[in-house]
């Protein structure tokens, strides 16, 4: 399958009732160009492995990689692009691992626990020879086989939208989020917080106001509003410069706009700084990651809040 197609699936296939789902990361600190990549040893099993674990009911792939690695390593990492999947059967059970790339953030609080009882820094090629699981090799190799050290531009139209655009009585810039709209607002918060988003633009409309909110409110961020990023006032070459001005600096930005706007600058940063497809459609509550490295995209995810 394209890499890309794989990656806009990451989040948004639905998994059976019997379909075990997990989450982890390809974590590294040091030189970008001979990183060194955290090993986990569990006693149960006796092997090593990267860290993962299972995503709890209701919590974001994204959200559930950052915890698991910290659970298991004491590590606090920001995450990055997206890998790859793995399947196999557990138990007679399926079972789905998704894995980021993730950097390593401080040292390590590591604590012996029943699950995991060391923790090892090792070379690339020393990780993939010291692997129980020809399975995480794979996932190794897709880990090397672009930059590591990459920069996100999460951009996410806004949630959904309380009663019904002909109902609503008030200007369309005061439409605010009904209650999913809200839960989706602060599943995102747990998604940035991932990626540590430091930069927030909004459309200026209660509804992209209020879906950056919750992570804004918990990091005590402030937001630049911009109305090129509404469907009435989106310019392309104006919006482009916005991009374009973030992956220069390497700003970890949060965009949140409307379907139009946010489609239409995807698919102008693309033509000149990707080399993948960039096609793409935005629900409701969804969103769409360009990962940097070098003032190109090395990697394009799409995922459902």
């Amino acid at each position: 399958m394209n890499q890309n197609k794989e990656a806009a699936m990451a989040a948004e296939q639905i998994p059976a009732p019997d379909f075990v789902r997990a989450a982890g990361a390809v974590v590294w600190r040091g030189d970008r160009t001979a990183p060194e990549i955290a090993l986990v040893h569990r006693p149960k099993y006796n092997d090593w492995t990267l860290p993962k674990g299972k995503i709890v009911h209701g919590e974001h792939p994204i959200a559930a990689a950052v915890r698991e690695v910290y659970e298991e390593t004491g590590l606090r990492v920001v995450l990055g692009r997206w890998l790859c999947s793995v399947h196999y059967e557990k138990k007679g059970w399926a079972k789905r691992v998704d894995y980021w790339a993730a950097q390593a953030v401080g040292p390590a609080d590591f604590v012996e626990n029943e699950e995991v009882d060391r923790m090892s820094w090792l070379p690339l090629e020393d990780a993939r020879n010291a692997l129980t699981f020809e399975r995480d090799l794979a996932v190794l190799t897709e880990f090397a086989a672009r930059p590591v050290a990459t920069t996100p531009i999460v951009l996410v139209r806004h949630g959904r939208l309380s009663g019904s655009g002909d109902d609503w009585q008030g200007k369309k810039k005061t439409r605010p989020l009904d209650p999913v709209g809200e839960a989706q607002a602060a599943t995102l918060a747990t998604v940035l917080a991932a990626y540590r988003a430091g930069a927030l633009i909004s459309a200026p409309s209660e509804r992209c106001l209020q879906t950056l909110e919750p992570y804004r409110s918990a990091n005590r961020l402030t937001v630049r509003q911009d109305k090129l990023f509404t469907d009435k006032h989106y310019e392309p070459a104006g919006a482009l410069r916005v991009l374009l001005g973030a992956i220069a600096v390497r700003d970890r930005t949060a965009i949140c706009g409307y379907r139009e706007s946010l489609e239409g600058v995807v698919g102008e940063v693309c033509a000149v700084r990707y080399d993948g497809e960039a096609a793409l459609h935005l629900f409701k509550g969804s969103l769409v990651v360009l990962h940097h490295a070098d003032e190109r995209i090395v990697g394009l995810e799409r995922y459902i809040l």
